[in-house]
């Protein structure tokens, strides 16, 4: 079972994405990339990576004396996630509010809201049909 929305740890996020970067992977593979942004030990990875299989974030396949990691969820996925978790703390998981503070934090570009505005049209069109 995926947990719940995809939600992930800033842990789960820096091996997720080394996963995604790299799959099929073996645990040496993410620790020597993190390192140097984390600085982990290979048991602290390996601790993460399998308790991400646990919680169904990743899977594994045996090849030999070779675990290789793969992920299970997808990077859209992962992103829904995190925004759908950032939209429960900081707006009661009211979208309507969320987008409304989008459009006065002034940080939009022009362009940005004319794309907006067109997926606004064309999600609606959609429903219709």
């Amino acid at each position: 079972m995926v947990k719940s929305q995809s939600e992930l740890t800033a842990g789960e996020w820096a091996i997720i994405q080394a996963v995604w970067d790299n799959e099929p992977c073996a645990a040496p593979t993410i620790q020597e990339e993190l390192e140097k942004k984390t600085g982990w030990s290979y048991s602290t990875v390996k601790t993460m990576m399998d308790r991400m299989v646990a919680k169904g974030l990743l899977r594994t396949q045996r090849i030999r004396n070779l675990i290789l990691y793969n992920s299970v969820i997808t990077k859209k996925e992962a992103q829904r996630g995190e925004i759908m978790r950032a939209v429960k703390r900081a707006f009661g998981g009211a979208m309507t509010p969320m987008m409304q503070f989008l459009l006065d934090s002034k940080s939009l570009t022009e362009e940005e809201l004319n794309q907006l505005e067109a997926m606004i049209k064309s999600k609606k069109e959609k429903a219709k049909k």
